[in-house]
Parts: C-alpha cells; sequence; structure tokens
C-alpha cells in the first residue's frame, strides 16, 4: 500500500528506451524531442532531428508548438527510415514561392560569401516576396475583396493557410501519428473565446491536420482553426516553448529531452530600431526557456528530498495518514535530462527572419541545427542518467 502510493506521480515500470547510443546501464523511459515556434527558422529542428536520426535516437515523445508542431506532424507521421526524406520534401515545398519562378540566387552557394550587408538585401527581398507573394504549400495572401466565404474567425487573417492542410495531409500518415505504440504526439494551442492554452495530445484524442494547423494559426497572418466547434490560435501567442509539458506530465519518467529552441533570450544591446524589433521578438519567444528549466531543476530537488524524507515515517503511520498520503502524490525520484539546443542568428538577420523562406536560408538553418546536434553528441558523457543526488541537469553546447 504505502509503496504503490509513494509511486503514484511517478513511473516506475521496466519499459526502458532503446537504443545502442545510450549507456548500456540507463534507465530513461522517455526520450523526448521538444521543438519550440519560429517559423522559418523551423528547418534548424529538422537539422536536429536529422543528426538525432543518424545517432539511432529516435524520440518516443514529440511535443511541438506552431512551426514546431509541424514538424512535430512529419516525424510522428512517417516511418524512421523516411522521416528525415519527409521533412526535407517539407521544407523544399514550403521554401518556394507559390506562383513566380524562385530567386535564382537561392540555388548559388557562393551567396554565403558576399558581404554581410548584400546578404541582408537578399534576406529583404526574400522575406518582402513572403509577405506579397505566400509560401508553396503553406499559405498564399487573402484578396483585398475575400470571396473565401462569409465573415468569421476562420477568415479573419491576412492569409490563407489551406494549401497547408494539403501539404500535411500529403506528407503525414496521421493513423501512423495516432498509434501510441511508436510514439506520443503533444502540440500546444490557445483557444481563441476564452484564451485558455490547451494541449492536442495522440494520447488522448486522435489528430488531424487541423490540431497542426491550429498550433501554428498565428495571428492576424493565418486564421483561427475550428476543432469540434472551437477556435484556436498558435500556442505562441501564450507560450512558444512545450518544455513544461513534457516535464510536468504526470506519472513523471526518468527523461531524456532535447529541447530544440528558435529563439534565444541571450542577445546584444539593439542600436537601431530594426534591431530592437529583433531582440523584441527573441525576448517574447524565447518564453523563458531558461527559467523553466531552473524552475523545474529546483522541483525535482524537492520532490527528491520529500521522498526520503517519507522513508523515514514508520509503516504504521503511512497508511491511514493523509498527509502521508497527499506528500506521497508529490514526492518523487525520477530523473531528468535536458539537453538544449538553441539556433543562434547570423548578423546579416533581421526582424523578418521568422518569415524569411528563402532556400538558401532554409539549408543554412538546417546545417547549423545538424552541427550542434553533432557537437552535442560529441559529449557522450552528456546521455548519461544524472545522479541521485541532482536529478535534474542539462546540457548546452552554446555553453562552452
Amino acid at each position: 500500500m504505502a509503496t504503490s502510493t509513494l509511486n503514484a506521480a511517478c513511473h516506475v515500470g521496466a519499459d526502458l528506451y532503446q537504443s545502442p547510443r545510450l549507456p548500456a546501464d540507463h534507465r530513461y523511459q522517455v526520450v523526448a524531442l521538444v521543438l519550440q515556434g519560429g517559423g522559418a527558422l523551423g528547418s534548424y529542428q529538422a537539422g536536429v532531428y536529422q543528426g538525432l536520426a543518424e545517432a539511432d535516437l529516435h524520440p518516443n515523445w514529440v511535443a511541438g508548438i506552431s512551426i514546431g508542431a509541424l514538424n512535430a506532424a512529419i516525424i510522428a507521421g512517417n516511418p524512421p527510415e523516411r522521416r528525415v526524406e519527409r521533412l526535407q520534401e517539407f521544407w523544399q515545398t514550403i521554401c518556394q514561392p507559390p506562383f513566380l519562378p524562385p530567386s535564382p540566387l537561392g540555388q548559388m552557394s557562393f551567396l554565403r560569401d558576399w558581404p554581410e550587408p548584400l546578404i541582408g538585401l537578399y534576406n529583404g527581398w526574400e522575406a518582402w516576396r513572403a509577405l506579397t507573394e505566400g509560401q508553396n504549400g503553406f499559405f498564399v495572401p487573402r484578396t483585398p475583396f475575400n470571396t473565401d466565404g462569409p465573415a468569421g474567425p476562420g477568415n479573419a487573417s491576412y492569409y490563407d493557410t489551406a494549401p497547408l492542410k494539403s501539404t500535411l495531409v500529403a506528407l503525414v500518415d496521421f493513423d501512423r501519428l495516432n498509434d501510441t505504440r511508436e510514439m506520443r504526439v503533444s502540440v500546444g494551442a490557445v483557444n481563441v473565446k476564452t484564451g485558455n492554452f490547451v494541449y492536442f495530445d495522440n494520447t488522448k484524442e486522435p489528430l488531424c491536420a487541423e490540431h497542426f494547423m491550429a498550433s501554428g494559426a498565428l495571428p492576424p497572418g493565418f486564421p483561427a482553426v475550428e476543432i469540434d466547434g472551437e477556435y484556436y490560435w498558435d500556442g505562441g501567442v501564450v507560450s512558444n516553448t512545450p518544455l513544461q509539458q513534457v516535464l510536468t506530465t504526470t506519472p513523471r519518467k526518468n527523461s531524456l529531452v532535447f529541447q530544440v529552441d528558435l529563439w534565444s533570450s541571450h542577445g546584444s544591446l539593439p542600436t537601431d530600431l530594426s534591431k530592437v524589433a529583433l531582440r523584441q521578438k527573441d525576448i517574447q519567444y524565447s518564453s523563458r526557456t531558461r527559467m523553466i528549466t531552473t524552475y523545474m531543476a529546483n522541483m525535482q530537488k524537492h520532490r527528491r528530498l520529500l521522498r526520503e524524507l517519507m522513508q523515514l515515517v514508520p509503516e504504521d503511520v503511512r497508511k491511514d495518514n493523509p498527509w502521508y498520503r497527499r506528500a506521497a502524490e508529490e514526492a518523487c525520484d525520477r530523473l531528468f535530462n535536458v539537453i538544449h539546443l538553441i539556433y543562434k542568428e547570423k548578423n546579416c538577420e533581421g526582424s523578418y527572419k521568422d518569415y524569411q523562406f528563402g532556400a538558401l536560408t532554409m539549408r543554412e538553418h538546417w546545417a547549423s541545427g545538424l552541427a550542434d546536434i553533432e557537437h552535442s553528441l560529441a559529449h557522450p558523457e552528456w546521455l548519461d542518467m544524472p545522479p541521485p543526488e541532482t536529478p535534474f541537469i542539462t546540457h548546452d553546447v552554446h555553453r562552452f
């Protein structure tokens, strides 16, 4: 009775994650991939996933918001051997203009050697095209005299995201995505009417294209998405990272978490208005990831301490003492290891970096993600289980 009560909020089963990359004595039950929102920056996450796949580290839980939710759909909705290929197809699709030909400069690698001011002009041009033309298989501008349907929340936006649904249906096997035996999937959105943040989760309901579109429906650019009579916007309106969802879900399990952020909370002081706008976005959408990890580290340390103290309670007191039962719901000795990967902006990027979908920039973001995860995995000790006295640890290659 006492043991089962004490373990109520902590899963202690033997369903360990299988991977030759992990140390032989590991006890991880969850390997999670946590994907922040950030629009065009999201190809960085695809590069991170490629590195994980090449290292034979396939997550059994993927959680995302906004573009992170779309990447999550591609990953969970395909077999492991096709996920990188499908991610490439997705990003090659949406990083093209919908009607006019793409800029030939996007195919020329020597552009990287140009002076930063010229690269900045190219980036600005690609961002302007996204605003005026939209992106293939993703969104297109609404006409000035909207004929897409009656006025309502589903049409109240500058762009129409109907092409995105077709892209997701073509690239995602939703039957596979909803098979929870292989992978758990969670995507965040906000209810427009109530303002409440919600997670759509395949362990609670079948997910379809609309759930992922809702997670990425950032107003006023994109329209709210209707699901079961309610309308939802991008989860980034409230919180842009699903890290807390993964760390606080019960029953708690020993977890290795790859947290992939597209915005950095740290940055230099802005010196002009364009840099003010960029810095403001970085701070807003980084969603206090560092604060969440610090808070969760303290909470897990306290849960561990509480569990140790509870072992001192006499057996004859445990069964009927209500305070002991309440403490048992909070106590836990689970271990959490968070490997943090953060996209680092380049000097030539502007405040439009999240909607600059140029093909060349997409490939650079992808390569940055791949390089960061390879550098992280070059530290095999980072995959070790945390010691009991430090139940929550973090690693970040950019701290070096």
